[in-house]
């Protein structure tokens, strides 16, 4: 069930976002997408995930052709996004939106199934299940915009910036979590951060875009190792 990207052209009206991009993504792996503001990062997952449509090139999941595909049919084949900041519906509940998060889903007792799954990874959204999702904070906000996609139960999951605009140790409880979705769920994830560091640290490959192409990509700790691209893209 690999996740393959073949010589991938995006682009916003005169501007080439992604400029004939290929990559791999192994099954049950983390692979961490890396690069500054206006990279194509987040181009990227939108063209995975249906929501932005590609020029040329082609995307391949679990040995199909994917390219082009609607949103809410990807879903059904596995596939969830969550954006950034737009994953949660600020006027429902916590209960509402984790619902909606398996709407597609026929059978409710799966569903509850799934929800409490999410609760035991999240134990604070377990205790704000009532409350509207405008009035949490930010890193709950971000534990139940993740926990809407994982109760679709998906096989795929892009995450867009998880980490933005939350405290440290908040950060570092969002990545543990993220590891652990990979690593003991078999989830394959595709992880966009501008916090470089921190996600090559859970990742086992790593793919450097800018301005639209991949500048390096490979064995995470490597990519951490090279001078020349710490220098460059990794911040430090």
């Amino acid at each position: 069930m690999t996740l393959k990207v073949e010589r991938l052209v995006v682009e916003h009206g005169a501007i080439r976002a992604l400029d004939g991009i290929s990559f791999e993504v192994d099954a049950g792996s983390l692979a961490a997408v890396i690069g500054s503001n206006g990279a194509g990062k987040t181009t990227l997952l939108r063209t995975i995930s249906g929501l932005k449509d590609a020029k040329l090139g082609k995307i391949f999941w679990k040995d199909r052709e994917i390219t082009g595909m609607k949103p809410e049919d990807l879903v059904r084949r596995g596939l969830a996004h969550v954006s950034e900041g737009k994953s949660v519906i600020p006027e429902l509940t916590v209960r509402e939106n984790l619902s909606l998060g398996g709407i597609w889903r026929n059978n409710k007792s799966e569903l509850e199934e799934s929800i409490g799954e999410v609760i035991n990874l999240f134990p604070r959204l377990g205790e704000r299940m009532d409350q509207r999702a405008d009035t949490l904070s930010g890193g709950e906000r971000q534990m139940l915009a993740i926990g809407r996609a994982l109760a679709s139960k998906p096989e795929l999951l892009l995450l867009d910036e998880p980490s933005l605009g939350l405290a440290p140790l908040v950060v570092e409880q969002i990545f543990e979590t993220i590891s652990q979705l990979c690593r003991q769920q078999g989830i394959t994830i595709i992880l966009v951060e501008q916090n470089a560091m921190g996600a090559l640290a859970i990742a086992d490959t790593g793919i450097i875009i800018n301005l639209g192409v991949i500048v390096a990509q490979g064995d995470a700790g490597s990519l951490v190792a090279d001078p020349a691209l710490k220098s460059a893209y990794l911040g430090y």
